[in-house]
């Protein structure tokens, strides 16, 4: 079976992986569609993420869906796939916050050795608990976003349970996350939602999905009282916007994932104006509230730009690194063919 591998930075392939069957307790998956991530481009172009470095091959993609093609569930059921496996026993997996887990596996990632092996392969083999049978109808072209659209639920609700309803939202960065932020605001009752990005283009597709207004960067013209910010681009600038363009009091959450090391932040503001500063990491439960909301009919169809079949993931890579002409960018991993 083919699989798209990263072996270093600007070194990746498409190329035979030896095909395994499903034990006890887990399901193969025929993937069909892989969305390509910020992740994903890291690990293409700099061989790493943060501090987590490419040592071994390493097939990437986290964002998959596909048809059961063995194991534990009926032969060609569609399925989307939850990317964590979190340890259970720490402190945090007690909690119930198994999204910040320190021990947790995620697809393709270089984060551990050896590295966890990811879903852009033509069979994934898992745990039966990882895998979320699609409700009827839901196709699994748009199944695929549910992984991003997980990161973004989580995000708006780091500000607090319904606490952007009736709210004017600030979200800084309009790429796929932020995209899929506007379109959870809007989903979650905030009156007015804009959006920022350097671009036009994603501007244009931020508006698609229920931005009331959008922004882009070196425009004067601000809007008073911003109640919450969010922060999707994962910049230094991005940051000091939302601290400086929220009104007293308000909330700021980091989504976007910003560089190792320092990062510069006016702190005398978060300190007289009394805001609150909190991150948000990955997802959990939201997943299968994200699976709903896209079966649904969630308005989030503008974000997924192109789709590539797997031989041109090299072409899928470097159309997805560029931001003035695509957003989500898609991989066909193999062809989706009910049983």
């Amino acid at each position: 079976m083919d699989a798209c591998v990263v072996r270093g930075a600007g070194d990746m392939r498409v190329e035979e992986r030896e095909a395994v069957g499903p034990a006890a307790g887990q399901v193969a998956v025929r993937i069909a569609y892989g969305g390509i991530c910020g992740t994903d481009l890291h690990y293409f172009h700099d061989g790493g993420v943060g501090n987590f470095r490419v040592q071994e091959p390493l097939v990437l993609g986290h964002e998959v869906v596909g048809r059961v093609s063995g194991g534990e569930l009926p032969a060609g059921t569609p399925v989307g796939i939850h990317p964590a496996t979190p340890c259970g026993e720490c402190a945090e997996c007690r909690q119930d916050r198994r999204n910040i887990c320190a021990f947790s596996n995620y697809l393709g990632s270089a984060a551990r050795m050896p590295h966890i092996q990811g879903g852009f392969v033509q069979e994934l083999i898992l745990p039966a608990d990882q895998v979320r049978v699609l409700p009827d109808g839901l196709e699994l072209r748009r199944a695929v976003l549910a992984e991003p659209l997980s990161v973004a639920i989580h995000a708006v609700r780091q500000a607090g349970h319904g606490a952007v309803d009736g709210k004017r939202v600030l979200v800084t960065g309009a790429g796929p996350i932020g995209l899929l932020v506007v379109a959870v605001l809007r989903q979650e009752g905030a009156s007015d939602v804009i959006a920022t990005d350097l671009q036009q283009y994603p501007l244009k597709l931020a508006r698609e999905v229920g931005a009331t207004r959008t922004i882009q960067v070196g425009e004067s013209e601000w809007p008073d009282e911003i109640d919450i910010a969010i922060e999707a681009s994962g910049t230094a600038g991005g940051l000091w916007t939302c601290l400086e363009r929220v009104r007293r009091g308000g909330t700021v959450v980091q989504v976007g994932s910003l560089p190792p090391g320092d990062t510069g932040f006016p702190g005398a503001l978060l300190m007289t104006r009394e805001l609150t500063l909190t991150g948000a990491f990955r997802f959990d439960h939201e997943f299968d509230t994200a699976i709903a909301w896209l079966a649904g009919g969630l308005p989030v169809d503008p974000i997924v730009t192109h789709t590539f079949p797997l031989a041109e993931a090299l072409t899928a890579f470097n159309l997805a690194s560029d931001r003035t002409v695509a957003s989500k960018v898609l991989l066909e991993i193999s062809a989706d063919t009910p049983s």
